[in-house]
């Protein structure tokens, strides 16, 4: 095939924004972002958009284009994706650029997804009291007795979707973990997928510091303004739920701090895990 969709993809931190904006300028081509939190205009800080300078040198789509009140899928972001997808390359681009951390955002548009059922709301209103009551911590070991592979691949400090998979499970009797991808959907274009990747010890240093900048550019200040969000599922997520916790009074700046450090090394770990499965990925060491 001549039009190509070159995928940018690794675990947070790993330098994706730089090497996609490289890729993008070297084809000519915008880039496409695949970030299930970047997508959302309240939240800057706390999901390390690209930075204005960044957005100059080559125009991003799906970087806020949506608003934390609106919920939105993986499922949605095929069906949006490979709309833009197509409208480029019927401008005359034969090369695209695609970048992201969102592994499930990603097999939705590579694959496809099968129709999730819809919400039990009972279920999830019985499931939800048990995240008030109990933590997440029981919840998602129960995940990962019914679904080993969502365990390994959401974010499993996130309450909400860990309550959604489990929601699936037990409603269905099968794993979320099977309501991914349907049998490859063929795509009209060629997939290039290239991971990034750093030595663990880098990578985690470079988690450390990045939560410490985003602490310097105002991230409690950022979730301070989101309060009135807070129990929707965009603000359940790291980094925004640790620094809640330091605004209700439960934990000191610095705890909440160290956490937001660990759940986000905790999370690109997840991230490597998850993407280890997939052959079809052309892993490269960046500086």
């Amino acid at each position: 095939m001549d039009r190509r969709l070159i995928i940018i993809l690794g675990p947070t931190a790993v330098g994706k924004t730089d090497y996609s904006i490289r890729e993008a300028l070297k084809y000519g081509s915008p880039v496409i972002s695949c970030d299930s939190r970047q997508i959302y205009r309240e939240m800057s800080v706390g999901t390390a958009v690209p930075s204005a300078e960044q957005l100059a040198l080559v125009r991003h789509y799906f970087i806020h284009s949506r608003s934390v009140t609106e919920p939105y899928s993986a499922g949605r972001y095929e069906i949006d994706a490979l709309a833009l997808i197509e409208r480029l390359f019927s401008q005359g681009h034969e090369t695209l650029v695609m970048a992201g951390g969102s592994g499930f955002y990603i097999d939705a548009l590579c694959n496809g997804l099968d129709d999730f059922p819809p919400a039990d709301e009972e279920l999830r209103a019985v499931l939800s009291a048990r995240l008030r009551e109990e933590g997440v911590e029981s919840l998602r070991l129960e995940l990962k007795r019914l679904d080993p592979e969502s365990y390994a691949s959401i974010d499993i400090a996130n309450g909400q979707r860990v309550v959604r998979a489990l929601e699936v499970c037990l409603m269905t009797g099968r794993p979320f973990s099977s309501f991914k991808t349907s049998p490859s959907r063929k795509r009209d274009f060629s997939i290039e997928k290239i991971g990034l990747f750093r030595p663990r010890e880098e990578l985690y240093g470079r988690i450390n510091a990045r939560v410490l900048s985003m602490m310097d550019a105002g991230l409690v200040d950022e979730v301070r303004g989101l309060s009135r969000y807070r129990d929707l599922p965009a603000l359940q997520t790291v980094g925004y739920r640790e620094i809640f916790r330091y605004l209700d009074g439960e934990i000191p700046l610095e705890r909440a701090v160290e956490l937001i450090q660990r759940n986000t090394r905790h999370y690109a770990k997840r991230q490597m895990s998850y993407w280890g499965r997939d052959r079809e990925i052309r892993w490269v060491e960046t500086k």
